[in-house]
Parts: C-alpha cells; structure tokens; sequence
C-alpha cells in the first residue's frame, strides 16, 4: 500500500505561483511514476503531468513552459512548480502513483487563482 498526502495549495492571484508537494508512505520502493491530475469544479479530471523514477517528464500541452515536475527519490516526496497562473487552472490537485498495476490517489489540495 501507499499513502500520499498532498499540500501547497491556496489562493494566488492570476500571475502568481505556488508550489505543491506530494509526500508518498507506504510500499514506496516499487513506485514507478507519479502523476499530478486536476480536476476543476463541474470538469473531469485532467493529466497534468507525469514523472518516471528515473526522472523523466511529460506535460499537457496547456502546462508545458509553465509547469515543472520533479521528484526527490530520497525524500519520497514529488513537487509540481506552476508559475504563471491563471484563473483556468483553479482546481482541485490530485498526486497520483503507480505501483505493480494499481493506482493509489491522494486526497487533493485546491488551488484558487483569482484576484
């Protein structure tokens, strides 16, 4: 099993930024990617981006240049950097990871831009 915690989230205005962190416990050795979803009110969930343990990225075009992932194997712990803030990424931010096949989910932090 595995647990993930998110945190950073809260109110930014348009332009701003803010950084999240995703602590994983748990069966952690055998993780192989991490995911950063979001989910906006009254949107379906939505990929973010993804890194591997190995440290490779992947972005949805609407957060490439804007968004940055990173991981910090030692620490268990993934970050999402998100500069340049707008209004349309307020959401809900979900951390994601792989294991064997399954899929374990952390509980979300919301972030609002709005001025």
């Amino acid at each position: 099993q595995v647990q993930l915690v998110e945190s950073g989230g809260g109110l930014v205005q348009p332009g701003g930024s803010l950084r999240l962190s995703c602590a994983a416990s748990g069966s952690t050795s055998d993780i192989t990617v991490m995911v950063w979803y979001r989910q906006a009110p009254g949107k379906e969930r939505e990929l973010v981006a993804t890194i591997s343990r190995s440290g490779t990225t992947n972005y949805a075009d609407s957060m490439k240049g804007r968004f940055t992932i990173s991981r910090d194997n030692l620490k268990n712990t993934v970050y999402l950097q998100m500069n340049s803030l707008k209004p349309e990424d307020t959401a809900v931010y979900y951390c994601n990871a792989r294991r064997f096949g399954a899929n374990y989910w952390g509980k979300g932090t919301l972030v609002t831009v709005s001025s």
